[in-house]
């Protein structure tokens, strides 16, 4: 990602993050988080972060960008409970893992509330190739996830959150799909569980981006912006 696509994706986000922040998503993720100490993979611009210090935990926030590292440093100055570390999950060095596991944390967060540029900047093609490109960088990051938060002894649970779309009437069947995808995918073979109780959705307002997507494809008429969230539980022996 080069510079200037860093300093948009800042830019976006520091108005899309404001939105979602006095819209109280970040608070309602922050308050289905178990336990104080808490490893949160990709902090971005620390909305969430600073959504977790205010909740009480004592927060670990890593982030492959430097320059999202430092809004999240800035946001969260004096904030004694909060530190930073760079890193990339891909790419862990020794020094990064004795880091991770000497916090200590007992749940990982991932709030995937967005894509990188490379991702998403690719506006002339299909929705349809879109959308699976996303998915796919979702299903890679959260799988990397949960193979870190299984080698740190100490995590007890992973929560995940990401933007969707669903028929809201449909919700309760759309959680078990949740709890389902999850278990079948990302924790594959992992000694994790995840359970209905613990799948959740929350609606987004949708804007004005969202109501020209509906002009424009019917399809879509019937689904509501959601928060889909799942916390899921280390096995115990």
């Amino acid at each position: 990602m080069s510079g200037v696509d860093t300093q948009d994706f800042i830019q976006y986000w520091e108005t899309e993050g404001a939105a979602y922040a006095r819209q109280g998503d970040y608070a309602w993720m922050a308050s289905l988080v178990p336990g104080k100490r808490v490893l949160e993979i990709g902090c971005g611009l620390g909305f969430g972060t600073q959504a977790l210090a205010e909740a009480g935990c004592q927060v670990l926030a890593v982030d492959l960008l430097e320059p999202c590292l430092e809004v999240t440093r800035q946001r969260l100055a004096g904030k004694d409970s909060v530190s930073f570390l760079q890193l990339d999950l891909t790419q862990l060095s020794d020094a990064d893992r004795a880091s991770l596991t000497d916090f200590a944390p007992e749940v990982v967060v991932c709030w995937l509330m967005g894509a990188p540029q490379d991702i998403t900047q690719g506006g002339e093609q299909p929705s349809r190739e879109l959308n699976e490109a996303v998915a796919a960088y979702r299903e890679k990051v959260h799988r990397q996830v949960a193979e870190l938060a299984l080698s740190l002894p100490s995590v007890q649970a992973v929560h995940l959150v990401d933007r969707t779309a669903i028929p809201w009437q449909a919700k309760d069947l759309g959680r078990d799909t949740l709890v389902r995808y999850h278990q079948l995918k990302t924790f594959a073979d992992l000694p994790f569980v995840a359970e209905r109780r613990d799948a959740l959705y929350r609606k987004l307002e949708g804007g004005p981006e969202m109501a020209a997507l509906r002009r424009t494809h019917p399809a879509l008429k019937s689904v509501t912006p959601v928060l889909a969230s799942l916390l899921v539980r280390r096995k115990t022996s």
